[in-house]
């Protein structure tokens, strides 16, 4: 699996999807230096030296897809697949496969860590490519959405994507949303799948 994940790399109009690398983590250990990143992704501060031994977990786990998000007007040079382009990371887009009730299930979560990168739709756009390529690769037909209360850009931008609220959690502060994928919706996603696939 590790192999296979090492290869995709999916481009869109705007944003290119990449598998999350080791020459990324100097620069994803910063992001997530920031307290309101961490708040937002519900995450705990790491060492380095633990950023990249959850680096290798994630590209080794079946059950999780990761790619760090590309601003393409930000790639210096051609772009060039296998390639970092750390110069032009702007955040992750991940899916979780682990709902033992049902394989079929899909958790996303999209995050933009660059300010400069965020309310341009690059985040709108790295969710949807990240959803086509899961219904088309991984078999999924729900998605769910876990989203603090608070981060009221991901919950609007989720809400944008047809999600729906199913549950709050009083406790984790945090709204649980999903899709579950219609004939039309599929079909959407679909279309929305014909970016570029690089192998």
């Amino acid at each position: 699996m590790e192999r296979e994940k090492e290869k995709v790399s999916l481009e869109g109009g705007r944003v290119m999807l990449v598998p999350y690398m080791k020459e990324h983590v100097p620069k994803y250990h910063d992001w997530m230096k920031d307290p309101a990143l961490l708040q937002a992704t519900g995450s705990e501060p790491l060492t380095l030296d633990q950023e990249y031994q959850m680096q290798l977990t994630w590209t080794q786990d079946p059950n999780k897809q990761t790619f760090i998000v590309l601003d393409k007007q930000l790639v210096v040079g051609e772009f060039s697949h296998g390639e970092p382009h750390v110069e032009a990371m702007i955040g992750d887009v991940n899916l979780y496969m682990n709902d033992l009730d049902d394989p079929h299930m899909g958790e996303i979560e999209i995050m933009i860590a660059e300010q400069k990168s965020r309310g341009k739709g690059l985040g709108k756009e790295s969710a949807l490519m990240m959803m086509a390529f899961a219904i088309e690769n991984l078999a999924i037909h729900i998605f769910r959405a876990k989203i603090g209360e608070q981060n009221g850009a991901s919950l609007s931008l989720f809400r944008k994507l047809g999600f729906e609220e199913i549950s709050r959690s009083e406790i984790f502060k945090e709204v649980t949303l999903e899709l579950h994928l219609t004939k039309d919706k599929h079909e959407e996603l679909l279309q929305i799948g014909s970016f570029v696939t690089h192998t």
